[in-house]
């Protein structure tokens, strides 16, 4: 069974959470520790803020059941998230992020998602939030970097644009590194500092070199988005017998045409593929829950075929489905 909560609903449970003992883990007076609230998991939530402008969180937690945070659009400034363990899975706006992908955000207004956590899913997660006037007057002084780069990270009071790098060997060396501080006081401080912008400058070469961006919300105008949200929602409620794509189209007023193009700018993938990602996702938690047999579950969610089931799921997650069903973790990259 998935839990469902709000946003504030969640940030009111960690509040009142009680604070965790974690051994070995001494903090410095510039750090904040939260506990994940007992009724739904256990780990921490560990916060500092490095210097005016500069936020540093450090997130390793598991949760007792599959747990999905519905969070509506808010000011959003410059962020980076790597995660060490873990996925967080989204049904919208943005892929799953986790394993092989980072997270690199500008700064501006975030639309609302939903983020899903699997039971028994150890998350731990190197997170970095700058305010975007500080990295602007970084970016200023240093006038390398073009205005189309500018503004892609600086969007106001528009919609904000997130990137998804691939998290290579040194990112990943660099965000253990800032897990692992080996200082103390303001010598562990200023060391994180240096780590926090080594790690953003490593994004920086990485978004003027190499990527292209993934708008949170395209060009389309919004009684249109609205009518692919809809498409989302059948599709999601509707897993096992889905429409066709002219039935679909039909179904929410627009053509098989905006259908696809909608797709792509809101979801970065084809209708066949969201629903696909959608079937193999929710194919996952089921076996996690281990009181159904493969076959069962590949009905559950629209596979007719056993063997195109296993060979979809491996591709997906790295196992098969028999090696979800006893509990091997997924292996990604």
């Amino acid at each position: 069974m998935t839990l469902i909560l709000s946003q504030s609903d969640f940030d009111e449970l960690c509040q009142q959470a009680p604070k965790p003992q974690v051994q070995n883990l001494v903090l410095d007076s510039f750090e904040r520790l939260e506990g994940v609230p007992e009724i739904l998991g256990r780990g921490y939530n560990r916060s500092m803020k490095l210097s005016p402008g500069v936020w540093l969180d450090f997130l390793d937690c598991e949760y007792h059941q599959d747990l999905m945070v519905k969070t509506p659009a808010h000011d959003h400034r410059i962020q980076i998230s790597i995660f060490l363990s873990g996925l967080l899975y989204f049904d919208n706006v943005h892929p799953n992020i986790g394993g092989t992908h980072s997270y690199f955000s500008g700064s501006g207004i975030s639309p609302g998602y939903i983020e899903k956590c699997c039971a028994g899913e150890r998350l731990t997660c190197v997170n970095v939030e700058i305010e975007p006037e500080l990295l602007n007057s970084f970016l200023l002084e240093d006038g390398q970097y073009s205005p189309d780069i500018q503004n892609l990270l600086f969007k106001g009071e528009d919609w904000k644009i997130s990137f998804y790098p691939t998290v290579k060997p040194a990112m990943r060396s660099l965000a253990q590194q800032i897990w692992n501080t080996p200082y103390r006081g303001s010598a562990r401080r200023m060391y994180l500092q240096a780590k926090v912008f080594e790690l953003v400058a490593m994004h920086l070469d990485w978004i003027s070199t190499e990527q292209k961006p993934i708008h949170d919300t395209p060009g389309l105008k919004p009684e249109t988005i609205a009518r692919i949200h809809y498409a989302q929602e059948i599709l999601t409620t509707q897993l096992e017998h889905p429409p066709s794509l002219s039935e679909l189209a039909q179904q929410v007023g627009v053509s098989v045409r905006t259908l696809h193009r909608g797709f792509s700018a809101i979801f970065n993938t084809t209708v066949v593929g969201y629903l696909t990602q959608q079937r193999l996702q929710k194919a996952e938690m089921l076996l996690r829950q281990g009181d159904r047999q493969v076959s069962e579950v590949a009905n559950l969610v629209g596979y007719g075929h056993l063997g195109n089931f296993a060979a979809a799921f491996k591709r997906q997650y790295g196992i098969t489905p028999s090696q979800c069903l006893a509990g091997k973790k997924a292996v990604f990259g």
